[in-house]
This record gives C-alpha cells, sequence and structure tokens, in this order.
C-alpha cells in the first residue's frame, strides 16, 4: 500500500516536472521554426529571443537605464522606447527587408492594414499600459499572416518575413503609437514611465510576429516545399 502511494506521488511529482520542460520545448520549436524560415539558425533564434526578453526588463547601469531610451516627457509621463520589445523588432525588420529585397509598397501596404486592426482591438488602461484581450488580440497575427499570402503568394521566402515585418510594426504603431495621445491626455500627479514596445504591447509584438509566420508556413506548405523549405 505504501510502495503504491509512493509510487503514485512519484508519478505526480514527474508528471508536474514534465508539463513545463514539455510547455518550454514547444515554444522553443515554434519560435526556432519561425525564425528558420525567415531565413535564421536555430542559435541566432535563441540569441535574438534571448536578447529581447533581457532588454525588456529594467537593466539600469551607472544610475542610466539601458533598456529603454528616453524620448521625451510630456505631463508627468516619461515616454522611452523598449530595447526588447520595440528597438529590436525594427532592426530585425530592417534587415529582413534589405535582405530580401521586399518592395517597400508591400511592407508599407501591410503595416498598414495591421496597424489598423491593432488600434482596434487595444485600447489605454492608466494602471497597465495599452491591452487587449482575448481572442482580439490573435487578430493582428492572423491578419498579417493573410495579408502577407495574398502580396506575396508566389514566394515564401519572402512572404515568411513580410508576415513578421508587418505584424511586429503593425503592433507597434497601431497599439502603442496611434494610442499615445490618448495615454497622455490621462493627468496623473506623479511621474510615470510609459515605453513603447513595453509592458502588455511586448507580448503581443512577439506573439503577432512568430505567430504569423507560423501562420504563414502551415497555409503555404506547398509554396513551401516548392521552395525546398522544411
Amino acid at each position: 500500500m505504501f510502495a503504491a502511494i509512493d509510487l503514485a506521488q512519484i508519478g505526480l511529482w514527474i508528471l508536474y516536472i514534465s508539463i513545463p520542460i514539455l510547455v518550454i520545448y514547444f515554444i522553443y520549436l515554434l519560435l526556432t521554426k519561425a525564425f528558420n524560415y525567415m531565413g535564421f539558425s536555430s542559435f541566432e533564434a535563441i540569441i535574438i529571443v534571448f536578447v529581447s526578453i533581457i532588454f525588456y526588463y529594467d537593466i539600469i547601469i551607472m544610475g542610466v537605464s539601458i533598456s529603454n531610451i528616453y524620448l521625451f516627457t510630456y505631463n508627468n509621463w516619461i515616454i522611452g522606447l523598449n530595447v526588447g520589445g520595440a528597438l529590436i523588432p525594427i532592426l530585425l525588420s530592417i534587415y529582413l527587408t534589405l535582405k530580401n529585397k521586399i518592395k517597400l509598397k508591400m511592407i508599407l501596404i501591410g503595416i498598414i492594414l495591421v496597424s489598423i486592426i491593432s488600434f482596434l482591438v487595444t485600447r489605454v488602461d492608466v494602471n497597465r499600459g495599452i491591452v487587449s484581450v482575448f481572442p482580439y488580440f490573435l487578430l493582428p497575427a492572423i491578419s498579417a499572416s493573410i495579408i502577407s499570402i495574398i502580396l506575396l503568394r508566389k514566394s515564401f521566402r519572402k512572404a515568411a518575413p513580410l508576415a513578421y515585418i508587418s505584424g511586429t510594426i503593425g503592433v507597434l504603431v497601431g497599439a502603442d503609437f496611434f494610442h499615445l495621445h490618448e495615454l497622455l491626455s490621462y493627468p496623473i500627479n506623479t511621474p510615470i514611465n510609459a515605453n513603447i514596445g513595453g509592458a502588455n504591447v511586448f507580448d503581443m509584438i512577439y506573439i503577432t510576429g512568430i505567430l504569423a509566420v507560423i501562420l504563414d508556413g502551415i497555409l503555404m506548405f506547398r509554396q513551401r516545399s516548392k521552395e525546398g523549405i522544411d
């Protein structure tokens, strides 16, 4: 009886340990696969994601934050640019644009459409920043994927990067920039930091970028196979 109880407890412990490991491994597979589709190696994908997450948090060295770039102050709102949630996705988008020689017209169409959708599914919360609720926060990713497929259906190598670019930049513009004036209109008595690409938008940016690329990989299976991409 005691042996049975012990075995049951051991089984539960193994289950409790296994589930988080399996979840982490699944997330790892999704992230690396998405970045593989965009032309990055698995190692490069891990570095990009790791650095982004590290710089999401407020790292202060000698009294200066290296995670948030100060932009301006207005009505006690201290506005900055988060390195992990804004600067790195912007730099990645520029790199992908130049590397894949994607036409500027295609990028602008994607960003504008995703920006509008991102604006419509988000709202300002003074205490939490820019927020969105399930399932509406998935709409920018779905729209970024569909738009990229429509615009570049004959080239998966270009459609996947376009899905990432229009998804991440579209969320930055639609969720953060378009709502910025509304946030600044709220009167506050004490200074508060509000970082573009930070807080809840950080999650939305990365979910949108990765999910949009994965959806492209699924929906463009035939085209991906023709181009020899696993």
